[in-house]
């Protein structure tokens, strides 16, 4: 399954649309304010069925994933002096890949490819292809996405 992710323009809150191929809206995705980044993740009929939370007081960035507001695990960058590294704290998956290109991986605790994540170029707003393995896990890799780009966009603001 591909997702499409597209920042909508113009928005003093950050927005997402997220399309299939088809580019049938899949997911909704709306920045709602709060200390630190919080995305309420929406599904095609407008159902709220998850959200992504930065932890506000934390050494470094964390963030919270919820589906229909029970706590999944986290996705929290780790201390990294040369690249961008992250821990998940859900079904022992884990992240590799190059952060400053955006082209990583997720993949589960037995090396098998969850999704491939890139971001595409020449847009004037993020765009990110989410090729998922397994469509069950669609709304979890769009979870690590979003507090990742979070994450990026925080430390590219210092």
């Amino acid at each position: 399954m591909k997702l499409l992710f597209k920042q909508r323009m113009f928005s003093w809150l950050d927005k997402y649309d997220i399309y299939d191929e088809s580019e049938n809206v899949i997911y909704r995705v709306k920045g709602q304010l709060s200390i630190g980044h919080c995305f309420k993740i929406f599904d095609k009929d407008n159902n709220e069925i998850g959200m992504v939370k930065q932890k506000p007081i934390a050494l470094l960035p964390k963030f919270e994933m919820f589906e229909n507001n029970t706590c999944l695990g986290f996705i929290k960058k780790k201390f990294s002096l040369v690249k961008n590294n992250y821990n998940i704290d859900y079904k022992s998956w884990h992240v590799e890949g190059n952060f400053i290109g955006w082209d990583y991986k997720i993949f589960d605790k037995d090396n098998n490819i969850i999704s491939t994540i890139s971001k595409e170029i020449f847009h004037l707003t993020d765009h990110y292809s989410i090729d998922v393995v397994n469509s069950k896990n669609a709304l979890y890799a769009l979870m690590l996405v979003l507090a990742i780009d979070a994450e990026k966009c925080s430390n590219n603001q210092n």
